[in-house]
This record gives C-alpha cells, structure tokens and sequence, in this order.
C-alpha cells in the first residue's frame, strides 16, 4: 500500500506557508552504516551554515511549536535538535545506511526530515491537532510506555496512534526504519522563508542517495501546501 498522508486543515489554518514533500518507496534497500553514509554525515556536519535562510528556517519552526503550544527550547524540531548534537559533539553517530542519508539531508538543509517504515503503518499517515486519547508507543529508560499528546498538540498518527509527537520532535520506534526495511515512507517539512527550490533540492538529494542504495526502487512523490491540502502528484525527483 503507498502512503498518502492527509494533512487537516488546522494545520494550514496554523501555518499557511506550511509546505511537505512525500516520498514513498517500494522495493528499497537499507543497510548498515558504510563508508558513504559517514562521509554524507560528515559533509553535512561541515556544511551546517552553507545557506543564509537555514536559521531563520530554524526560527520559523521555533515559532511554529510556540503557536500550538511547545516549548521549543525544552522540545526543539527534528532538525534543530539534530543540528545542536552535532555541534556539540562536532559529529553526527551513523545508524544506517537509509537514517544516515535523510540525517545527512536534515543537516545540510535545515529541514524537518521523517523516515518511516510503510510496512508498519495501519491506515494512512494523518497530520493533525491531537485530542488528547491518542496512544504513543516510547521507550523510557528502556522500558516500553505507553504517552499521551496534549489536547492541541500537532501529531502525526496512524489509525493505531501517534507515530511522531510535536509535530517532527519525536518519533515513535512502531514504525522506525530498521536495516531490514525495504518499503518506506519519508516526509520533508517546510515553512518560510526556506525556498520552495531548496525543498525539492532536499528532496533530489534523498532520492539520489536511496537510488545509490537501491537502482531499481519504484517512488511516488506528492506535495502539499496550502493551495493543494489534498496534496498533488510530483514528478521531479
């Protein structure tokens, strides 16, 4: 089944420039970590500031988890808090193959990116305002709980529950992409002022380094604004 998520209108209402790039996969490839994934790792470390809108991009989602009500200091977005670890620790671990690549892609653009398992998914990927009931499956200290989104709160979810909470700030492991993964869904989100080009650049990028991993996988891509919610085919990657 491709994953074709439905984004609510809420959201669009809370971010008119909101914008997200879809990408599914069918007959991929992962792997472990390899000499390329690190070196992509370490490139996008090195290139951290290489375009003049990345932290007002920051900024902007900053402002965005404010609007529903985070705290963006204490629960950054994915790509924030991906960029504070690596300059702290001047490096980035590589997990595998496929994570290290869309992480690589997060780094060098500045940009929320989630890599998902489609096989694990029940239903279709929704992106809404939680009510609160939501099941989310974690980890803490290393045992297996079971949390709750704040009524509001902007969720990812599947017909079983939430599959990332705040919006990009924390996956869930349900559906995590794992060596053994071979069907997977990925999502590139973007608000203003990042340009419209550079998110389909992140895109090539992404899709480049699958086909490096797979030659032969079949995508179908979609993107979604606010003048499209239903989302529309996307033919250049």
């Amino acid at each position: 089944m491709t994953l074709y998520p439905i984004i609510d209108a809420e959201i669009f209402a809370l971010r008119p420039d909101f914008m997200a790039l879809s990408i599914h996969v069918s007959g991929g490839r992962n792997g472990p970590s390899d000499a390329f994934s690190e070196a992509l790792l370490e490139e996008a470390v090195q290139s951290l500031d290489a375009f003049p809108w990345a932290e007002a991009h920051l900024d902007a989602w900053r402002d965005a988890y404010r609007a529903f009500g985070a705290k963006p200091k204490k629960t950054p977005c994915s790509a924030e808090a991906l960029r504070k670890r690596a300059v702290k620790d001047g490096a980035m671990r590589p997990l595998n193959a496929v994570v290290d690549l869309y992480n690589s892609v997060s780094l060098r653009f500045a940009i929320p990116v989630g890599g998902e398992d489609a096989t694990t998914y029940a239903g279709q990927p929704r992106l809404c305002l939680a009510t609160g009931d939501e099941p989310f499956h974690t980890m803490a200290e290393g045992q297996p709980v079971i949390e709750a989104p704040e009524v509001g709160e902007v969720i990812w979810r599947d017909d079983d529950g939430v599959t990332c909470r705040r919006w990009n700030w924390r996956q869930g492991p349900r559906t995590q992409i794992t060596e053994a993964s071979q069907d997977m869904w990925f999502v590139l989100e973007r608000l203003d002022p990042m340009p419209v080009e550079a998110l389909l650049d992140a895109g090539r990028m992404l899709v480049d380094g699958l086909r490096r991993i797979a030659p032969e996988l079949a995508l179908s891509a979609q993107m979604f604004d606010a003048a499209s919610p239903h989302g529309k085919p996307f033919a250049g990657m």
